[in-house]
């Protein structure tokens, strides 16, 4: 597993080891090791998986609000995506700012998050699958989103937004949850 980039302090880009030969290939996406010299946790709770039909989904901005505050790895293994990351550490340097990455079956890349951050992604291809490992368990109550086209995020999706859902439709923006984070800690 190597570090590609860390573009907001608490979220870094990997990938793992690849190896072709005339069936197609093995990914290694990493070892408890290599993770653990990452800051990545050794073990998740959960384990899910995202398919998407069409190219243009967007899902997310997702999070889990304190106390359940959740690490997370995503990686596309079938066709590709653009996954974005939002840090919504009050206290981080990156606070309120994002990245996005293409995540693919051909790149193999990785994203991961500590906890405090939202996560969505639009879906590059048709009939694209991607693949998450969470923890800690997923606490419906302490669900949240971000709407996923707030002006002041200012994320650029590469396509037109398609199959969004009403939720998510729906979801406060980012300056909705900063006042009512700012409000918590007086």
């Amino acid at each position: 597993m190597q570090k590609l980039d860390e573009p907001l302090e608490g979220c870094l880009l990997v990938e793992g080891s690849i190896f072709h030969d005339e069936r197609g290939y093995f990914r290694r996406l990493g070892t408890a090791g290599e993770a653990a010299a990452l800051g990545i946790p050794e073990a998740f709770r959960q384990t899910a998986a995202s398919f998407n039909l069409r190219k243009g989904t967007v899902r997310g901005l997702h999070f889990q609000a304190a106390p359940f505050l959740e690490h997370k790895v995503v990686q596309c293994v079938r066709g590709a995506i653009f996954d974005v990351m939002v840090d919504l550490r009050p206290d981080s340097p990156t606070y309120g700012k994002h990245f996005g990455a293409e995540l693919s079956e051909a790149n193999g890349h990785v994203l991961y998050s500590r906890p405090g951050f939202a996560h969505g992604f639009q879906a590059l291809t048709d009939d694209c699958l991607v693949l998450y490992q969470i923890s800690p368990d997923f606490v419906a109550g302490s669900a949240g989103a971000v709407r996923w086209n707030d002006p002041d995020l200012a994320i650029a999706w590469p396509l037109e937004a398609v199959n969004v859902s009403e939720k998510d439709q729906q979801a406060p923006f980012f300056r909705q949850h900063d006042r009512a984070l700012t409000a918590s800690r007086l």
